[in-house]
């Protein structure tokens, strides 16, 4: 018989990092929110790396942190190691990366969440989605509990049927062998939702003490500590870092791999999930690169207080003899003890063509979700998507307007775009390149661009929302001051720019002027600008930032503009394509079942031509104009 529990607004299934974001998001708006996982101990679980951020990676949790979530909170409090990476390119492409220490990492965001007003913890597996005409009214556990709600956010992960495979050895379990999610893959199936079989991966776990890290190269942390939440202060999270460390395959390994692949699932068929191209497995690299010698691994510690140390860059499913051969041909491994073997695993996720820009199915009401259970890889993008979910089914319930992210406002609109536009055929990784707007959507502005969105959804509080006003006052003003204020070619000056090994003036400029030379900063012109007040660094950041880069900057925001003309175009959400001629067969198929909501989204749809688009604009012209006759005969 089966039991039925107090109704909740907001149910959670999972609590990765997806649903950790998701759930805070809508206890913290003051929905009743309760969060089911199978495991209390895979709460913001690391079962792959544990780092958090990296290129464009950082981006996202930064984002993550300006529209009021935890992820960039948690990990300051527990990070092991800090690096800034890529300085040596622009700051468009400045990405904060982490390692983490695992447990504390996890164990902090339970707590996090056990002591959040409205949210409850529960661990049971949920088996069905339970609606009425097409509206979610509740979820029902494996053991018959009902739970009634009015919104569900699926964020099951890498948990859903998976199994974890190395050689022929096969698992039924999630990861790091915590229990599989059997049964929900039926119930989506019958509510007509179309699922697809992914794959990941992740490398062993070796023993500290069977290293020999004098045949490695190390990788210290950074100095000057730069914190992923906006709300810290560098002094405020300084502590001592641990090195990791940098070593090499080796042909013997390149041999030893290739000797064996036909012994790897991979190859022999076993794995039927497609796994990322962008995160391949060491005997993809072997293989799909065989003109390389030798291919980077990172030894990263798990922890401040475990000698599990995490060697990146050497996912496999090899059977574990080979594995302890390939590992033990590594400079430095030559002695290695492993943990835990690496292994491959296989998952359900949905196509998310069949999500809105809030990532509510578009045929079921009420039901969202996020993560990698929506076709993604990596813990920022879940969480990105945890974050936006969670908001969206609170505004839902409040009866509020959806947050939809625009592409030209953040990674996170990026993220979500292409996840619902295109044919997602393999585990989407957000990268730079994918943002067209890159030099606008700079880590370091994240809290510019996205606080006052926070602030408006209600997960910002008005003392932070004034830090952010301040800020851009303060930019605004030292921009304004050094376009306005002249330098002579006074003696000083000449010196100074002759220590810098810039060219003299020959005549009088600005201060700003000097600092659009490559060789020349903001910091560097200290001596010469007697009227500088005392800036916070990041007000200086900012300033330097964009007198550098104005005339690149004014040139995106002009394609922004152009942009956001396209984004405007509404269309109507019942629009009969296959009533449009001119538009092509495969364009209406892709427009019917993808159902953009602008020109913009359309025109990002695979397979809907430039042609297809002018076909359609001049149609929504036509309609628009037949609108407004209809409304005006009407009144």
């Amino acid at each position: 018989m089966s039991f039925v529990y107090d109704e909740y607004d907001v149910v959670v299934i999972g609590a990765g990092h997806a649903g950790c974001e998701a759930a805070l998001a809508s206890a913290r708006l003051s929905l009743k929110t309760i969060i089911f996982t199978v495991a209390m101990d895979s709460i913001a679980l690391m079962p792959c790396n544990p780092n958090i951020g990296g290129t464009s990676k950082g981006h996202l949790v930064r984002e993550i942190d300006a529209l009021g979530g935890e992820m960039g909170k948690n990990i300051d409090k527990t990070y092991i190691q800090s690096r800034m990476l890529n300085l040596s390119k622009g700051p468009a492409v400045h990405s904060l990366r982490a390692q983490a220490d695992k447990h504390e990492y996890s164990s902090s965001m339970r707590r996090i969440l056990e002591n959040t007003p409205n949210l409850t913890l529960r661990q049971a597996e949920i088996a069905t989605i339970i609606t009425k005409d097409k509206i979610v009214t509740g979820v029902k556990t494996f053991s018959g509990a009902i739970y009634p709600c009015k919104a569900v956010i699926i964020c099951t992960g890498t948990y859903l049927n998976a199994r974890c495979i190395y050689g022929d050895t096969v698992h039924m379990t999630g990861p790091d062998g915590l229990s599989s999610a059997l049964y929900l893959t039926d119930s989506l199936k019958s509510l007509g939702i179309e699922m697809f079989r992914f794959k990941t991966g992740t490398p062993a776990r070796i023993d500290r003490r069977s290293i020999d890290f004098s045949k490695m190269e190390e990788q210290k942390g950074d100095e000057k500590i730069v914190p992923f939440s906006f709300a810290n202060k560098p002094e405020d999270i300084i502590k001592d870092q641990v090195s990791c460390w940098l070593t090499y395959t080796t042909p013997q390994t390149h041999d030893i791999i290739r000797a064996n692949i036909d012994r790897s699932p991979l190859y022999s068929g076993n794995i039927k999930g497609t796994g990322a191209r962008y995160c391949p497995s060491i005997e993809d690299k072997v293989v799909k690169f065989a003109d390389k010698e030798r291919h980077q691994v990172f030894i990263e510690p798990e922890g401040n207080y475990t000698n599990e140390m995490y060697i990146s860059g050497m996912s496999s499913s090899l059977p574990e003899d080979v594995q302890v051969k390939m590992y033990r041909s590594i400079p430095g491994l030559e002695k290695a003890n492993i943990v835990r073997n690496a292994y491959a695993i296989e998952y359900d996720c949905i196509n998310p063509a069949q999500l809105k820009p809030t990532l509510e199915f578009r045929n079921i009401e009420g039901l969202f979700c996020a993560g990698q259970f929506n076709g993604s890889s990596g813990y920022e993008e879940a969480a990105a998507q945890g974050l936006i979910a969670g908001i969206n089914a609170a505004m839902k319930l409040l009866n509020k307007e959806p947050i939809i992210i625009d592409r030209s406002q953040a990674y996170i609109g990026v993220l979500i775009d292409d996840l619902i536009t295109k044919e997602t055929k393999e585990p989407y990784r957000m990268m730079t390149s994918r943002a067209e707007y890159r030099l606008l959507l700079r880590q370091d502005n994240a809290d510019l661009r996205l606080t006052k969105i926070g602030y408006q959804v209600g997960l910002i509080n008005e003392d932070r929302y004034q830090t952010v006003l301040n800020k851009e006052k303060a930019i605004k003003e030292e921009k304004y001051r050094l376009e306005n204020t002249i330098i002579g070619a006074r003696s000083e000056v000449q010196e100074l720019l002759k220590s810098l090994n810039s060219t003299p003036l020959a005549t009088a400029t600005t201060l700003a002027e000097l600092i659009r030379r490559p060789e020349l900063n903001y910091e560097s012109l200290k001596s010469i600008d007697l009227d500088r007040k005392n800036l916070p660094e990041d007000v200086i950041e900012q300033v330097n930032i964009n007198i550098k880069y104005e005339g690149y900057i004014i040139r995106q925001l002009r394609q922004v503009e152009q942009h956001k003309k396209m984004e405007n175009k509404k269309i109507p959400e019942n629009l009969d394509y296959n009533s449009i001629s001119g538009l092509r067969i495969e364009a209406k198929q892709k427009l019917l079942r993808f159902r953009p909501l602008s020109l913009g989204q359309a025109s990002r749809i695979s397979g809907v031509t430039p042609a297809d688009i002018s076909v359609l604009m001049v149609y929504l012209m036509q309609h628009n104009a037949n609108e407004a006759k209809k409304q005006k005969y009407e009144r």
